[in-house]
C-alpha cells in the first residue's frame, strides 16, 4: 500500500477500481475510514482524493524524516492491476467478487522488495530524506488464513520485522526504532498494554 501510495501521489499508478458504492454513498476503496458516511457523490470523492495525493506528494517532495510503521501483511487485491486495498470489499463499501479480487499474505521477501523500491522512489524526489522504520506493536485480530490468528500474528510481525531488517542494512537513510520490541518483549510484563491486550496505553 505504501509503495502504491507513493506511485499514485505521482501519477504512476491509477487503480482501475476507483470508487465503492455504499447505498446512496461513495466510498475510496484506499481510503476506506477517510469519511464513515461516505462521500455524496463521485465527484466530491475525487476530489476529496486529489486533494490528499496532493498532500501526500507534498510530504515525500518536503520531509526530512519519513516515520513508516508497518502493520499487516495479509491484504485483498485486484486481480486486475494488483491494487492493494486497506480492507476486504464488502466490508466498508463495494462487493466482494473472486473474479475481480484476490487475498494475499505478503512474504518477508515482498515486503522487504516493496519497501526498498519506496525507499528508492523517494530518494529520487527527496534525496535528503530519511526513514523511521517501526513495526506495530498492535496483533492482528483476524486472519484469512486457515490457522489460529495467533499464529498468522506472530507471523505478520516476523516477516515485517525481517523486511524492516534488510532494508535498514541496504540504506544508509533508513533506520529502525524498536518500538515492536519494547512494548512486546517479556519484561515490559505487559505494561504497555490496555486491558485489551491489543492497543498501547497511554
Amino acid at each position: 500500500q505504501a509503495l502504491q501510495l507513493f506511485e499514485r501521489a505521482f501519477g504512476h499508478f491509477q487503480p482501475q477500481e476507483a470508487v465503492w458504492a455504499r447505498g446512496d454513498r461513495f466510498i475510496d476503496p484506499y481510503r476506506a475510514g477517510v469519511d464513515p458516511d461516505g462521500f455524496a457523490s463521485v465527484d466530491a470523492l475525487h476530489q476529496d482524493r486529489e486533494h490528499h495525493l496532493a498532500c501526500v506528494r507534498e510530504v515525500f517532495l518536503r520531509a526530512d524524516w519519513i516515520i513508516l510503521t508497518l502493520g499487516l501483511t495479509e491484504a485483498w487485491y485486484a486481480r486486475q492491476d494488483g491494487a492493494v486495498f486497506p480492507l476486504a470489499p464488502g466490508v466498508a463499501g463495494g462487493t466482494y467478487d473472486p473474479a475481480l479480487h484476490g487475498f494475499i499474505n505478503f512474504s518477508a521477501r515482498e515486503a522487504a522488495d516493496d519497501l526498498a523500491a519506496l525507499v528508492r522512489h523517494i530518494a529520487q524526489v527527496n534525496p535528503r530524506a530519511r526513514l523511521l522504520l517501526t513495526v506495530s506493536t498492535v496483533p492482528i485480530a483476524a486472519t484469512f488464513e486457515n490457522r489460529h490468528v495467533l499464529v498468522s500474528s506472530t507471523f505478520t510481525k516476523a516477516a515485517l520485522r525481517v523486511a524492516a531488517d534488510e532494508v535498514e542494512r541496504q540504506f544508509d537513510n533508513v533506520v529502525y526504532f524498536p518500538a515492536y520490541e519494547i512494548a512486546t518483549s517479556p519484561a515490559a510484563g505487559d505494561h504497555y498494554f490496555e486491558d485489551d491486550l491489543r492497543h498501547l496505553s497511554e
